[in-house]
Formats: C-alpha cells, sequence, structure tokens
C-alpha cells in the first residue's frame, strides 16, 4: 500500500513529465566576498590603486589583481582608469553603496556577538596633534576600561605631527585635534574648547599688562613645539596683521619650554591647563591674548565612510563628556 505522500510524488511526476525544468536561482549565490567589498570602498575614497593599497596594506599588484576578480566575477567595470585617478562608474556607485552597509551591518554583528560572548575586544589607534595633550586619558581609560575592559588603547606617537592625514590613511581610527581641516571624509565630534595664554617670566616688560596685545609681541622670542612653520601664535595671530617676532624657537618639551620663559630668554603660547601647575610655583606668570583670551576647540575626529565599532563611539563619547567636566572645572 502506498502512502499518501509517495501517491502525491507520483502524481506531480506525472503531471510534469514532458515540461522542461526551469532551474531556480540560488538565493545565496554571491559572487563577491567581504575583501572585494573592503577593496572598492577604498579604492573610491582614496581615488587611486596606489593610496588605497597603502590603506588596506596590499602592494598595488595584489590589489589591482583583487578588483579584476570582482568585476570578472560581476560582468561589469566597477571603475573607469584616467591615468592614476579611479573614478566609479554607474555599477560602481552602486556596489559602493551597497559594501558600505554590508560592511556596517557586518561590524554591528560582531560587536554584538562578542558581547554575547563575553565582551567585546579591539584595539583604539589614537593620537593628537600634542605630545602633551593627554592628560584627559587617565580618567577616560578609568571609565572606559570598566565596560570594555579587553579594548586596549593604543597611542600612535608617531602620528603626532599629522594626525588627520594617518586618519585618512587608515593608520589611526581617532586623532583628537583643533582646527581640523575641511574634508567630507571626516567624522568630526565636538570635545571641548581650551585657552592659550601667554607664559612669560614675572619680570618680563610685559608681566604688569593685564592681557597682551598681538603688536606687543613684535621683535619678541617665541618659543613653540616642531615645526615652528606651524606655530600657532605667529600662523594665526602674529602673521596676519603683518607683526613679525624677533625669532622663533624649536623647543619640543613643554618643561623645557616654562624653564626659557621663566629664565626671561623669551614667550611661549601653552593651554593654560598645561601650564597651571607650573605657575602655581610664581616662575612664571600667564597672561591672555587680547582681552577676550585666545580660545581654541578641541575635536575626535574620525572617517565618515568608515564603520565605527560601538567602543570607538563609547570612548568618544566619554572623552567629550570628560572634557567638558574639566572645563567647567577650569572656569
Amino acid at each position: 500500500m502506498q502512502s499518501i505522500g509517495e501517491m502525491a510524488c507520483r502524481r506531480n511526476s506525472q503531471e510534469n513529465s514532458g515540461k522542461e525544468t526551469v532551474p531556480m536561482p540560488a538565493r545565496n549565490d554571491v559572487r563577491l566576498e567581504i575583501r572585494h567589498l573592503r577593496l572598492l570602498t577604498a579604492v573610491a575614497e582614496e581615488g587611486s590603486v596606489t593610496k588605497a593599497g597603502r590603506r588596506l596594506h596590499l602592494t598595488q599588484s595584489a590589489l589591482s589583481h583583487q578588483l579584476r576578480d570582482a568585476e570578472e566575477k560581476l560582468g561589469v567595470a566597477l571603475f573607469l582608469r584616467l591615468g592614476r585617478k579611479m573614478l566609479l562608474t554607474p555599477a560602481g556607485e552602486k556596489m559602493l553603496d551597497s559594501a558600505r552597509r554590508v560592511l556596517a551591518e557586518l561590524v554591528s554583528a560582531e560587536a554584538q556577538v562578542e558581547d554575547l560572548n563575553g565582551g567585546t575586544h579591539g584595539v583604539i589607534r589614537l593620537s593628537t596633534e600634542c605630545y602633551t595633550c593627554y592628560h584627559w586619558l587617565p580618567p577616560v581609560l578609568t571609565k572606559f576600561q570598566a565596560k570594555f575592559p579587553r579594548v586596549e588603547i593604543k597611542i600612535v606617537l608617531e602620528a603626532t605631527a599629522h594626525p588627520v592625514a594617518a586618519l585618512l590613511e587608515g593608520a589611526l581610527d581617532v586623532a583628537v585635534v583643533s582646527g581640523p581641516p575641511r574634508n567630507r571624509n571626516l567624522l568630526l565630534t565636538p570635545t571641548c574648547e581650551d585657552e592659550l595664554v601667554v607664559v612669560m617670566s614675572p619680570k618680563h616688560r610685559l608681566a604688569a599688562s593685564p592681557h597682551v596685545q598681538p603688536r606687543d609681541l613684535a621683535g619678541e622670542t617665541i618659543f613653540c613645539y616642531p615645526p615652528k612653520d606651524e606655530c600657532t601664535l605667529y600662523q594665526k595671530v602674529l602673521r596676519p596683521i603683518g607683526v613679525t617676532p624677533g625669532r622663533i624657537l624649536e623647543i619640543p618639551l613643554t618643561e623645557s619650554m616654562l624653564d626659557m620663559a621663566a629664565a626671561g630668554v623669551g614667550v611661549a603660547f601653552l593651554a593654560r591647563w598645561a601650564v597651571a601647575a607650573y605657575a602655581s610655583t610664581g616662575k612664571i606668570v600667564t597672561r591672555p591674548l587680547s582681552k577676550g583670551g585666545f580660545r581654541r576647540k578641541w575635536y575626535a575626529a574620525t572617517l565618515r565612510t568608515r564603520p565605527a565599532p560601538p567602543y570607538v563611539t563609547e570612548f568618544i563619547t566619554l572623552l567629550a563628556r570628560t572634557c567638558a567636566m574639566d572645563a567647567v572645572q577650569a572656569l
């Protein structure tokens, strides 16, 4: 005796006999791999194979081979090669949009899975534009590591001179900068403000004034961090109004700069928080630049086009909150 299932199968076989069988397309027949999506995103954002290869740590030939492989799998060109420039085709634009969504979703899913498996782990590569601008780090780390004990904070000192460039090249995850350049690839999160003050000996000719006017610094010796062609006081204050200092001396260490100022050799232009302890000894005095002072805004910069793991977002949130509290206490 046949079962109902066997009878139904036999009837369907008889009904379909003589008909051409059309294979159904596999729903999960994905031709590209994650490496192709990362490559597509890097080339589109960098605009050249050479820069994309540097970002992905691939040789130019390896990257070109992977790109050719992706285009052959899809059967369509993703980029127009115009000399060294790579411009997206309409197909490339479509794939880029999908690649960004897929990579963002993958980062989010991996973070959630790691949380279920006993906690997130990872590394945040960090740098600032100043060797001494890490005073906020200890309180941030205390709170951050309580929530993400398996995430390492790695300070990349070699990126200090050009943190934004290092971020754009993929060498950093977070760059803490003031006055960052306008770049559509950067996502800027405001963290705090601080004041730069003129630092000098109590016996200096300008110490008797409640504040220092920029023109008072004509002919004065100025200490600054290297390189001197990026000296904030000269480039942003004195040069625009035609004031020429006597000379500009590069001094890489804050302590040495303060000692030189205390000796009456010249003046420095430093953050008030950075010199507060030294000023309390009476060896130096600080004066605002002009009556209203000179303030700078700080930002945590990340790449807009690179999906940030949740722990990076939390780190930046804690940084902004901690710096804001420090600013209030300094008032």
